[in-house]
């Protein structure tokens, strides 16, 4: 395969990447969604394969609301549900679900008729091998994380949730990093102390934004955005007197409301001078114009995802400001996945 073929091949493989991405991002949202309206519960069984219809006559929808009268959440918490209550939850749950295994076929198939038409190199077949086997953990996750909450307490365990959480971001970032790999030529090194310092720098703020998303998890878990909707202060504190109520000690870092959410409110903080901070570092490189046009779209990205915690904060978690937050998450790791990738290129990257 000659080199202007190549190209094609890798911007062909890169948009097909950046969809799957895209789906990723749309069922982040979703799943945002179906934990907020409490209807991840809704389906009991885990059917990949036929479980991709719903109910389709009345006589299945009883079989399949009967299933969930049987679970702690139905006796405990929804034992007045109607039938057509039911539906509204079922519905978010399977549509999240449906559209996991979606995904699963656009990147499956496209995979295999880029692979038989010989359009993949061979050191990129082991990553997408590596992309394809997270996605089938990630289901496997995620009925693991529904099981904790179909036993005696109605809730699914913050740490399953999390592990969750954690691991569609790790594919949207694989996704991300591969496809941006194929349309950008990586430098070999850079001489200048100075830059690789902003380099390392712009590494650290997504390893900041990664902590966000964990911190972030384990908020949702627990429900803590219920609880110290003021601010900056948490209740007329800095740090809430409670934040290490909780034997032993570091118990309070997954299960005490306080700390929880207080680590989540450090790590935007940190975001919050730190990323400005970035930014003028790397005005002092102006050959780097592209770098420098992401990190403007970061700074801009950075600000709406903070207003959308503040706003869900004050408002404690309603469901449109909560799904919409979880989904910024996403979109600031995106900025900042490409403006590390555009720190790694030549000043006039070769973009096929």
């Amino acid at each position: 395969m000659n080199l202007t073929t190549r190209r094609h091949a890798n911007r062909h493989i890169a948009i097909w990447l950046f969809i799957c991405a895209a789906m990723v991002f749309a069922t982040l949202v979703v799943g945002g969604v179906t934990r907020l309206t409490h209807s991840g519960l809704s389906i009991v069984e885990w059917q990949p394969l036929i479980g991709t219809l719903p109910p389709l006559s009345h006589t299945e929808w009883i079989e399949v609301f009967d299933k969930y009268q049987q679970t702690p959440e139905f006796q405990q918490v929804n034992h007045a549900m109607s039938l057509d209550e039911f539906k509204g939850i079922f519905w978010w749950e399977y549509v999240h679900r449906l559209l996991g295994r979606t995904i699963g076929l656009v990147f499956l198939l496209p995979f295999l008729y880029f692979l038989m038409r010989r359009k993949i190199e061979p050191a990129l077949t082991p990553k997408l091998i590596g992309i394809f086997i997270l996605g089938g953990l990630q289901g496997a996750m995620g009925w693991y994380m529904v099981k904790s909450g179909l036993v005696d307490d109605p809730r699914v365990s913050q740490y399953r949730l999390t592990a969750h959480l954690s691991l569609a971001f790790i594919i949207f970032i694989a996704m991300m990093w591969v496809a941006l790999g194929l349309l950008g030529e990586r430098a070999r090194g850079c001489a200048d102390a100075g830059y690789r310092r902003v380099q390392r720098f712009g590494f650290w703020l997504f390893a900041l934004v990664c902590y966000m998303i964990v911190s972030g998890g384990f908020v949702a878990g627990i429900h803590a955005g219920k609880a110290y909707n003021t601010f900056p202060l948490m209740n007329g504190h800095v740090a809430p007197p409670e934040i290490f109520m909780i034997e032993p000690w570091y118990l309070n870092f997954f299960n005490n409301m306080a700390t929880v959410q207080f680590d989540h409110r450090l790590g935007a903080w940190l975001l919050a001078f730190l990323t400005p901070w970035f930014w003028v570092r790397l005005r002092r490189f102006p050959d780097q114009r592209r770098a420098q046009s992401v990190a403007n779209l970061t700074l801009v990205v950075l600000a709406a995802q903070i207003t959308l915690g503040i706003l869900t904060v004050l408002h404690a978690v309603p469901v449109a400001l909560g799904a919409a937050h979880q989904g910024g998450a996403m979109v600031l790791m995106a900025a900042l996945l490409w403006l590390n990738h555009e720190l790694r290129v030549p000043a006039q990257p070769q973009i096929v």
